[in-house]
């Protein structure tokens, strides 16, 4: 029998997910659960870079996991888990980071980002983030990594550790390869289609997050850019109808050409309208299924502490070999 090979993804819980996060990622994974082993962690350790409430942090740690289950990933098919709860991941990050050089943690884009953000906390582990990243994905043995451009950087450094590791200490690792599905992986912005869909866009009608009531969204949806050109039509000249034509693809499974044709001859109001009843109806479900398991606590603590077993099980295989390659007792 075929070994099924690894998927694994880390969120930080940051909030709640977008509509780009559900289409980009969410339906992605749903599709790879029976074909491969697939691990999604909440990685509540890189959220320690930035200082938070702790009590909100719990609860946003839990609303995570219930926007996943939400959405449909089925633990029974997906191992999720807390970072924190498989302690196998900071012991091979202080492993990693004595095997990754202080230049490659220099040239990350992101701790130059984050250090701008938050010049008053720039502490160690925002600059030694992206070896404890390459710990989350290598402990795993690791095929393929779901990763939007953003976070394209620290995968080619993961890699990069491992081979490294590897050549000094004898086959280790996996080495890890990026996954970029061919549509849908980038939604953009609804106010401004150059950027990305994000939950940080200064501009709240920018973004449509799955938790948002009904008339909110219509109202998000009809207020999304568009352009003077007057017809629909997915080209890069018109990036906002095409933002909105790859999200009622996603959403509705009809093809770029199908969509143009239905809206021959109709103007962007019709699309916005329709596309707000779609996102409205796939919402609408994730949205009950989310009150119920945040009013199940005890459901909640099942699967996470189920799932930490799981991975530790995974981790320590990976621990086992990396101890034994590097000479420790």
């Amino acid at each position: 029998m075929t070994k099924k090979k690894v998927i694994f993804s880390g969120a930080q819980p940051t909030g709640v997910l977008t509509l780009g996060n559900y289409l980009g990622a969410i339906q992605n994974w749903k599709s790879f659960e029976d074909t491969y082993n697939c691990l999604y962690s909440i990685v509540d350790l890189h959220s320690l870079t930035v200082r938070n409430n702790p009590k909100e942090f719990k609860n946003a740690c839990l609303s995570l996991l219930a926007q996943y289950l939400a959405c449909g990933l089925n633990p029974d098919k997906n191992t999720i888990f807390f970072q924190s709860h498989v302690p196998q991941h900071s012991e091979l990050a202080w492993i990693l980071n004595c095997n990754t050089y202080m230049g490659e943690l220099n040239r990350m884009t992101q701790f130059k980002d984050k250090s701008a953000q938050h010049k008053d906390n720039i502490n160690a582990g925002l600059f030694t983030y992206p070896a404890l990243q390459a710990a989350d994905i290598l402990l795993y043995q690791t095929n393929l990594v779901p990763v939007g451009q953003d976070q394209k950087q620290h995968l080619e450094l993961a890699r990069d550790i491992a081979i490294r590791f590897n050549n000094n200490y004898g086959e280790t690792f996996t080495i890890p390869e990026i996954y970029t599905p061919k549509m849908g992986a980038k939604i953009m912005s609804l106010q401004q289609p150059e950027q990305k869909m994000s939950k940080s866009d200064e501009n709240p009608n920018g973004t449509i997050l799955i938790l948002d009531e009904e008339k909110r969204l219509t109202k998000k949806m009809k207020k999304a850019v568009t352009d003077n050109e007057g017809v629909i039509r997915y080209r890069d000249e018109q990036p906002g109808v095409k933002n909105l034509i790859t999200i009622y693809s996603k959403l509705t499974e009809l093809s770029v050409e199908e969509i143009e044709n239905k809206y021959d001859g109709k103007g962007y109001g019709h699309l916005k309208v329709d596309l707000a009843e779609i996102v409205t109806d796939t919402f609408r479900p994730i949205q009950e299924a989310y009150a119920n398991y945040m009013d199940d606590l005890s459901y909640l603590e099942k699967i996470y502490t189920e799932g930490a077993l799981k991975a530790q099980d995974l981790a320590e295989d990976t621990m086992k070999k990396v101890r034994k390659n590097i000479g420790l007792v």
